[in-house]
């Protein structure tokens, strides 16, 4: 492709990630425009006003009340609240779960210490008489 048709598609890819509000460098603008990663070269003479347009374009500060977004940073914000407070709930889910165990544990110890359980070694179940089956 032609360097001009190529640059000119460099161009309308550095205007959309602007009015998008990425990040914008060399190979953000080359991925956005369908080319790969490095093919914008600062050594590459047809590309010096394209790579200058680039530069000014990546220390430009972005106002987000004209995008009508919201501060990146509020988003984050509000995401690390939601998610603390769903692990608020699943802390205390878990403790109510560990509490009902403790006393269902303590409930069947109670019963056993009422009942005395029997443990038969296998090696004596033979010399019991068995009840209903013919020996």
């Amino acid at each position: 492709m032609p360097a001009k048709l190529q640059v000119e598609k460099y161009r309308l890819a550095l205007a959309r990630l602007v009015t998008r509000g990425g990040p914008i460098n060399l190979d953000s603008v080359a991925r956005e425009a369908g080319s790969g990663a490095g093919s914008i070269k600062r050594s590459r003479k047809d590309y010096a006003d394209l790579i200058k347009e680039i530069d000014a374009a990546s220390v430009e500060p972005v106002n987000f009340e004209d995008a009508g977004r919201t501060e990146p940073s509020q988003d984050l914000k509000k995401e690390v609240k939601r998610l603390s407070a769903l692990l608020d709930e699943s802390l205390e889910r878990e403790l109510n779960l560990l509490e009902e165990v403790y006393t269902l544990r303590e409930e069947n110890r109670e019963l056993r210490v009422g009942r005395p359980l029997i443990v038969v070694p296998p090696s004596a179940r033979s010399t019991l008489p068995s009840f209903g089956q013919p020996s």
